[in-house]
């Protein structure tokens, strides 16, 4: 069994920031990601961030959707992560062994259920902070949904030109 309990976990993230103790976890997980040794869906988020304008980084776990990767701030919109990527126009870089660009997409809120719930099977660190059971209906999620954005991971924007432009010929 974890050795947090739910409570002691929401505890390190009270009014929605993350105290002391949270700040040296993610220091700590965020080295081990960006070294790849933990399985894929783990990786450290680098962005720039929108007042400082240094890298930031953030260790996250990521929801396998329909063959896409997909991004969950398990704080909600709230998340410091999330402004950075809107204020960076999707432009990151996720690092597991090595740095590899991305844009994240955000997805509409109507198509975010169904990956909050993969989420929320697939990243067990999550669940304290997100107010649905991972077993709940569907209907749960969607109405959970506007408060919790959700990113897609594509390549970045010059690469996918490139993908197109080899497929169509």
């Amino acid at each position: 069994m974890w050795p947090y309990s739910a409570e002691r976990l929401r505890a390190m993230y009270a009014g929605g920031r993350a105290g002391p103790a949270a700040r040296g976890f993610a220091r700590f997980w965020s080295v081990v990601f960006a070294l790849g040794l933990q399985p894929r869906r783990w990786v450290t988020l680098e962005v720039r961030g929108r007042r400082s304008g240094r890298t930031r980084a953030f260790p996250l776990g990521m929801a396998d959707w329909h063959d896409h990767w997909y991004l969950v701030p398990m704080l909600g919109e709230r998340s410091n992560w999330v402004g950075n990527v809107r204020a960076a126009h999707g432009r990151a870089v996720l690092f597991r062994g090595r740095r590899r660009p991305c844009q994240l997409t955000e997805i509409p809120v109507a198509e975010r259920a169904p990956i909050l719930r993969r989420y929320l099977a697939t990243v067990p660190g999550a669940r304290p902070h997100i107010p649905v059971d991972r077993h709940a209906p569907l209907a749960d999620f969607a109405a959970i949904a506007a408060h919790y954005p959700v990113f897609r991971v594509d390549p970045p924007a010059a690469d996918r030109r490139h993908l197109t432009e080899e497929a169509s010929t």
